[in-house]
């Protein structure tokens, strides 16, 4: 099904942003890029869209939908019906919404954060701890991924787009992936997908 008119408002660099451009260009749908840096994000304008302040934001017609994860899933659902992006099988659906989670949680606060704080500066989190958080999600991916060649299934799914970019450039925050071979394979994997665009470094 064709889309009507899809609008993305993120930020190159950011991760959250990437996982839904790299969803739309591996479907082959158009979309509009609007940059949000922090100062847009703080506007009445922006607030009207995302009363959270954040990116990313997806405009479908007249829908408005933040969170990434959930941006993911709706496209999966509207523009990807019954494909393996979102399983069907309930032990897969179940472990892609497992990734989900790890996506928001110890994935954004460990090297998402380390990221960050190499980049931009204090994150608020002692940086011990988001290298403590790090080493752990890698070390559960490494051996999830010594099973098989993606996160939640034997083919990509959700779980790989919403867990990509942030363990993909998590040496940009002094998070070594030297220790995770499994990881760094499947990172080539996902970056040989069809249609696969980068994130910015």
């Amino acid at each position: 099904m064709a889309p009507s008119s899809l609008t993305v408002h993120g930020m190159a660099l950011s991760g959250h942003t990437h996982r839904v451009e790299l969803f739309l260009h591996l479907l082959g749908l158009p979309y509009r890029f609007i940059d949000a840096p922090a100062p847009v994000r703080e506007s009445a304008e922006f607030q009207r869209i995302n009363p959270l302040g954040q990116i990313p934001v997806l405009q479908d017609g007249e829908l408005v939908l933040a969170d990434s994860n959930a941006i993911l899933v709706y496209l999966a659902k509207r523009y990807a019906p019954g494909s393996g992006w979102l399983p069907d099988d309930p032990v897969e659906a179940a472990q892609v919404q497992r990734w989900l989670s790890l996506a928001a949680g110890e994935i954004a606060f460990g090297p998402a954060k380390a990221r960050v704080g190499a980049r931009w500066g204090d994150t608020g989190m002692p940086a011990e701890l988001m290298h403590k958080l790090a080493d752990k999600v890698l070390g559960f991916m490494e051996a999830s991924l010594a099973r098989q060649d993606f996160l939640a299934a034997p083919e990509p799914t959700l779980a790989d787009l919403a867990c990509y970019a942030y363990i993909a450039h998590a040496p940009e925050g002094g998070v070594s992936l030297a220790p995770y071979p499994h990881v760094r394979s499947w990172i080539r994997r996902i970056q040989a997908l069809p249609n696969f665009v980068p994130m910015p470094e």
